[in-house]
């Protein structure tokens, strides 16, 4: 098989070719940069609308219930992109393979942020009635239709780039984009609230975000298309490192590899909505505090993830990436025995509980994804990590927001812990279950610029 030709390709790639031909060979600090700007374009997407199912669907979208209960129905429907996910990787692995990568990019990037933008024209359940669930459903459906057909295998040419020496680091870059999404999205939210009346804010401002998402994932889908056009990235899909194979037939033939990929990382993804989402619905429905002031400290906490991702990059150059997401899981699995209770013990609390969790989360997120994804032999790495990556964030984080705010409305938020620490169970047993990862490692040595990661 081989690439597929410029005719095969949308306009924009062909003008990325030749802002190429005009800038010449593309170094992996381009690499990087297009990596970090594309992700952040993904994770600003989702964190907009993560923000909105606690502050405005509950009251946009259910005002027939309860708050408490708007919101767990508001999280049910957050659930659907990660359902999404795994049918945007069949559909658009069928357009990659039929229309180049390029036409695959184009689309995927044009339906999320399309997708995101349509959702600022919501009507109301007063104006429309259940009309309003059912899209509010369909266009968050297809968010995670975009999603899983937007992997282009890009933190794979990044880690393919990178030096041998800094395998960590590179393979950090890609993650540094959720923080990054989630400060913007929180910064706008709270600049609206603090500006405007809540009657104001309800009625139309919150939907400006969702227009400013169309307008970043334009500039993020250029970003991406220069570096699918470099002749490196032609050169490795025509090796096969960068070649989709059938999801099926992968899934067949590598099942064991993608369990195990899916299920190390879940103390991570765990933790990524328990310090992002969980905890804006738990202090906006049970403390009574003003949105504005946990808006900014998540802005906050953001940036300090940012720093811990850095720092598990430096970390796992020197440690080894295993090691680093294996005591981040223990050290995970420490503060779900008490950290939960600090989200209803006041002011102090919660910011402790929210800065310790995002330097948690930075270091253990920095380095969770594509640990096995080296295992993968050639023809199926690029498409198997696109699976790891699916599944993972459909088990470890997909329903999370939903099943802590309903265990600690229900049981308490020392429940929330034990979900937590189930995740931390799961992240060891697939690590030491896995125990040929550090032979494999050690095999494939001399050949380490093969290595994946996933995004």
């Amino acid at each position: 098989m081989t690439a597929h030709s410029a005719s095969d390709s949308t306009p924009l790639e062909r003008d990325a070719r030749l802002v190429n031909a005009r800038h010449g060979e593309i170094r992996p600090a381009d690499i990087a940069i297009g990596v970090i700007i594309g992700r952040t374009g993904e994770f600003f997407d989702f964190f907009v609308y993560a923000i909105a199912s606690v502050l405005v669907f509950p009251q946009l979208v259910f005002p027939f219930a309860d708050p408490l209960t708007g919101t767990l129905y508001s999280f049910a429907l957050f659930s659907l992109a990660f359902i999404g996910r795994p049918i945007g990787t069949l559909l658009f692995t069928w357009i990659d393979h039929n229309h180049g990568r390029g036409v695959k990019l184009t689309i995927a990037i044009f339906l999320l942020g399309g997708s995101t933008m349509v959702i600022a024209l919501l009507p109301g359940y007063e104006q429309v009635g259940a009309i309003s669930i059912w899209l509010l459903g369909f266009f968050r459906l297809l968010q995670g239709v975009a999603l899983g057909g937007s992997w282009d295998g890009l933190p794979s040419l990044l880690q393919l780039n990178a030096p041998e020496d800094k395998r960590g680091w590179y393979s950090m870059i890609p993650q540094l984009g959720a923080p990054l999404g989630l400060l913007v999205a929180s910064a706008l939210f709270a600049y609206f609230l603090a500006l405007l009346t809540p009657d104001d804010f309800i009625r139309w401002a919150w939907r400006y975000p969702f227009f400013v998402a169309l307008a970043i994932n334009v500039v993020a889908l250029f970003a991406r298309l220069r570096l699918v056009a470099t002749p490196e990235f032609t050169r490795l899909f025509e090796s096969r490192e960068l070649q989709p194979s059938p999801p099926f037939r992968t899934l067949r033939a590598e099942w064991r590899t993608i369990l195990l990929g899916a299920f190390a990382p879940l103390a991570s993804f765990a933790l990524f909505h328990l310090v992002t989402v969980f905890p804006l619905s738990y202090v906006n429905l049970f403390e009574g505090q003003e949105p504005v002031r946990f808006l900014v400290i998540e802005a906050i906490g953001a940036v300090i993830c940012v720093l811990a991702i850095l720092a598990s990059g430096l970390i796992a150059d020197r440690v080894g990436r295993r090691a680093v997401l294996g005591v981040s899981a223990v050290l995970i699995g420490a503060y779900s025995g008490f950290a939960p209770q600090l989200l209803g013990a006041g002011p102090v609390g919660e910011v402790v509980y929210m800065f310790a969790g995002f330097i948690l989360l930075g270091l253990s997120f920095g380095q969770s994804t594509g640990v096995v994804n080296s295992n993968f032999p050639s023809v199926h790495r690029y498409t198997g990590a696109a699976i790891v990556s699916n599944s993972a964030w459909f088990i470890g984080a997909g329903f999370a927001p939903l099943v802590a705010l309903f265990l600690a409305s229900r049981v308490g938020l020392w429940s929330v812990g034990l979900y937590l620490l189930s995740g931390v169970i799961c992240t060891l047993a697939a690590l030491a279950i896995n125990k040929d990862w550090a032979r494999r490692e050690a095999d494939t040595e001399p050949s380490r610029p093969s290595e994946t990661a996933a995004a």
